[in-house]
């Protein structure tokens, strides 16, 4: 691939970047991660996961303790609850509480239900092709990281 492309990449995840500070502004000390985190649990338990802290690290490619540290918050503030395994006292589970549903329902549900009618010009296969060029190309950023000599 040419450095021109490279760059126009560059500024295409600029821009991407940019979308996300468009979303709605988010009630005071609530961190967009949470809504991110909201969704991913949401996500495994649609297929039957008890979610761990692991689990949301491994999915959003987070180190464990930035992971750990926001799902404390986020239970301090009611949005999630941790219960002990049943099996395995040393296994800790989160749910999301009543508090969190209603965020989620808020920030997440809501809104993306109200903005699809506005992308209807973007096809699936259009959004599919970004979003697998996009983690590629973190994939190579992140793993391949290439010094300035």
């Amino acid at each position: 691939m040419n450095p021109e492309k490279i760059k126009r990449m560059l500024d295409a995840c600029y821009l991407a970047k940019r979308i996300r500070e468009l979303l709605p502004e988010l009630p005071e000390g609530v961190a967009p991660a949470y809504i991110q985190y909201l969704d991913v649990i949401h996500r495994l338990q649609k297929h039957g996961e008890r979610v761990k802290v692991s689990d949301i690290s491994d999915t959003l490619k987070l180190p464990r303790p930035g992971v750990t540290r926001t799902v404390k918050e986020m239970e301090k503030k009611g949005y999630l609850s941790k219960y002990a395994s049943e099996e395995d006292g040393r296994i800790t589970y989160i749910s999301i509480t009543e508090k969190g549903e209603h965020l989620s329902d808020q920030y997440d549900k809501n809104y993306y239900s109200r903005l699809s009618k506005y992308l209807d010009d973007i096809s699936e296969e259009e959004a599919d092709c970004m979003i697998r060029t996009i983690e590629k190309f973190y994939g190579v950023m992140s793993e391949r990281r290439v010094d300035i000599e």
